[in-house]
């Protein structure tokens, strides 16, 4: 006990020494959208107001190249992709310190109009980090160092390049690793995580891989793979690739946001006047609750939190939709422009693509509550004339990360 007793003080002590420390938590954010995929963190004793000058800003790293990929952190690391001199490398951050501690090249990266570079999250499966190229490679590296362990490209597997590149986040379940070819061969493929090898392709779905990404979901005592196609939402068995169920979807353009599942439903929205729908799974089989166009999300992401969804509908503005009618609860116009969505703690942090503002809103279905906002500075000018802030907010351990291209900010949002 005085040794346990001895210990807890000297923690303490060197916890004063350094004013921005953080405390590391056993919450991590290892992959797109958190630990399930639904951009909810568990996070608690957050600050429930900004201060007038915005949350305190611990570090500042400019060294994280172009992209729109997010950040994946696990205890003291942080892991994101980025591109130097058109090849895209993953890169590993202290986040204690905000310096860089690798860099490990991939390839070629992607050039596009609305922005180069990689758009994927890193999905991080302990001593191992899986990562999709924009150019449809899925890499598997060490992490701790960032070395190769294997590769394999989406070609091999039949697929095509999308128009702004592979922007999905590989799926980790298992032994296995899901990704989304996408073609004729098969829509969605099962990898070994330790060697690469192809497992099973399903031939049950031949649809264009678009932007979304995987999302499981437990149902009846199994677990289902829901992946947001092109022009169909789909179930898919993890064991043998087997199709369960098809949905069709009006895809239009760019097909993005990754679908929300709970309970025996599954919720999908995307942009360009597709609109959302609420579909409920029984069996091998899926029939649709409500289709309609009052959320028409275009890839900043919808959250589902207590029987309510929360988003920007394209036309309508920042929306709170009923999940169970479909129907609109509230909307706002005026307060921010279009942008992305996270949560944690009772608050939404909302991010416009524009202007670079981050506004703390109740997580309320009352309507838009406003408890602070602050604007990136300073912002970026590696983005191209088309693009903008893309990239979704995260809060891990106490910190609020958000990257405007090269540059990747940290902010203590803590009580």
């Amino acid at each position: 006990m005085a040794l346990r007793l001895s210990l807890t003080l000297f923690a303490v002590y060197c916890a004063m020494l350094s004013v921005q420390a953080v405390e590391l938590t056993e919450r991590p954010w290892p992959q797109w959208q958190g630990p399930r995929r639904d951009a909810v963190s568990t996070e608690t004793e957050l600050l429930q107001d900004f201060p007038a000058e915005g949350p305190k800003k611990l570090w500042l790293f400019e060294e994280c190249g172009i992209g729109y990929a997010g950040p994946a952190i696990v205890g003291d690391k942080l892991y994101i992709l980025g591109a130097f001199d058109g090849t895209d490398h993953l890169l590993c951050i202290d986040v204690t310190t905000g310096e860089k501690l690798w860099s490990s090249p991939l390839g070629p990266t992607l050039e596009n109009d609305w922005g180069d570079g990689p758009r994927s999250t890193p999905t991080v499966d302990g001593e191992h980090i899986f990562t999709m190229t924009p150019k449809g490679t899925l890499y598997c590296l060490q992490s701790d160092d960032g070395s190769v362990v294997w590769s394999k490209a989406m070609q091999e597997l039949g697929g095509s390049i999308p128009s702004w590149g592979y922007a999905e986040s590989p799926l980790v379940l298992g032994d296995r690793v899901y990704c989304t070819p996408g073609g004729e061969a098969g829509a969605i493929a099962a990898l070994d995580k330790q060697t690469g090898e192809t497992i099973w392709q399903t031939k049950d779905y031949a649809d264009a891989a678009h932007y979304s990404s995987i999302v499981p979901m437990e149902h009846e005592g199994r677990t289902i793979l829901v992946q947001l196609l092109y022009k169909e939402l789909v179930g898919v068995d993890p064991e043998d690739g087997a199709g369960l169920w098809s949905i069709p979807w009006n895809g239009n353009v760019a097909v993005i946001p990754t679908p929300i599942v709970s309970g025996n439903t599954v919720y999908a929205t995307s942009g360009y006047g597709a609109g959302c729908a609420l579909v409920e799974v029984t069996g091998n089989e899926a029939e649709v609750v409500y289709d309609n166009k009052n959320m028409t999300n275009h890839h900043g992401g919808v959250i589902l939190l207590d029987g309510h969804l929360y988003g920007y509908s394209d036309g309508k503005g920042w929306v709170c939709q009923d999940q169970a009618t479909g129907d609109i609860v509230w909307r706002e116009r005026e307060a921010l422009g279009k942008g992305a969505i996270a949560y944690a703690d009772g608050r939404f942090y909302c991010l416009s693509e524009d202007e670079g503002d981050l506004v703390l809103i109740a997580a309320s279905a009352d309507g838009w509550q406003e408890h602070g906002r602050f604007t990136l500075d300073p912002q970026t000018e590696l983005r191209k004339p088309k693009g903008k802030i893309w990239v979704h907010p995260v809060i891990a351990d106490g910190r609020l990360y958000l990257r405007d291209q090269d540059l990747l900010f940290c902010f203590d949002v803590r009580e």
